[in-house]
């Protein structure tokens, strides 16, 4: 095979790694990219080039990480993951571990991780990757690594998300869901929703957004059921799509541009956590962005008697 070949041939794995890392599609883009440039200007042939290319995106991913800490923590509200369409990696064996593992719940507590721990543990506990080969990709020892993993693996049990473990189960709650939140069902919206259930929004102070955080059943559902209604007058729609290995929906504007996403964790036959991302700079991979900030302000011109 040639270098071109192999490569493109490893580009599914070296994406999935990057994407967990950083939590963005663009960034895990750009890192995969990078991968290529310094493959291609290498003159020595690595022994192997699945680890020489999963050590190198790895650190690439680590640095990018350091520097987006400082813009996250400066971040306008609430921030989340870029919404992932599909994931390109696909391994049977693991493909339990991998969806978890994209999910927007384990990305959020991913981020709880200091750079070198996320590493460590995408790369051991998602991939399956030996210590000796996460020792070399991170550039620590392999007892460094192991208590890395170790920590790493504490911090992900104390919080681990949950999700609805029959497939078929979840998709047809789902269905329900978006079936009530296209009729502006409140009373069908909150019986599907968890006493407890959170709505959180990421605009980034790009597009308009939640203030905060939505709690409770009652209050999300009339949110839901009141906002969708006067969305659909002025030509918003939706199409369900998974997100992140969850199921949630793209929403358009009449001209077929994305919204937002919105994606729902689902468990023990109810919506636990419904996340929506209207950021524009997060959507530029989903398709051509809306103006947000327009049909924000048609919706709020569509209410009756304005």
């Amino acid at each position: 095979m040639s270098r071109t070949e192999e490569f493109q041939a490893l580009r599914p794995l070296l994406f999935s790694i990057a994407y967990r890392i950083l939590g963005s599609v663009g960034e895990a883009e750009d890192a995969v990219q990078e991968t290529w440039l310094r493959y291609e200007a290498t003159a020595t042939e690595p022994r192997s080039v699945k680890a020489y290319l999963s050590t190198t995106v790895t650190r690439i991913a680590i640095d990018v990480l350091r520097s987006a800490r400082v813009r996250r923590e400066e971040y306008v509200g609430a921030w989340l993951p870029e919404p992932l369409l599909d994931d390109p990696y696909d391994d049977p064996e693991r493909a339990a571990e991998l969806a978890e593992s994209v999910s927007m719940a384990a990305l959020l507590l991913l981020e709880r991780l200091s750079p070198l721990e996320r590493a460590v543990f995408v790369l051991r506990e998602v991939f399956d990757f030996g210590f000796s080969e996460v020792a070399s990709a991170v550039g620590r020892s392999e007892a460094a690594c192991r208590q890395l993993a170790s920590r790493a693996r504490r911090h992900m049990a104390a919080g681990r998300p949950r999700f609805e473990a029959d497939r078929e189960e979840r998709e047809e709650l789902a269905s329900r869901f978006f079936d009530a939140l296209r009729e502006g069902d409140v009373d069908g919206l909150r019986g599907l929703l968890a006493a407890d259930v959170s709505m959180v929004g990421d605009g980034g102070g790009r597009a308009p957004q939640l203030a905060r955080v939505v709690a409770g059943a009652q209050n999300v559902a009339r949110l839901l059921g009141s906002v969708f209604p006067r969305m659909a007058r002025i030509e918003v729609t939706f199409e369900p799509h998974e997100l992140n290995g969850q199921p949630g929906a793209i929403f358009y504007d009449r001209d077929g541009r994305v919204l937002h996403t919105l994606a729902l964790d689902i468990l023990d036959g109810r919506v636990q956590t419904i996340r929506t991302v209207i950021n524009p700079d997060k959507l530029g991979h989903v398709g051509p962005v809306a103006d947000a900030w327009a049909i924000h302000r048609e919706v709020r011109a569509s209410r009756p008697g304005e």
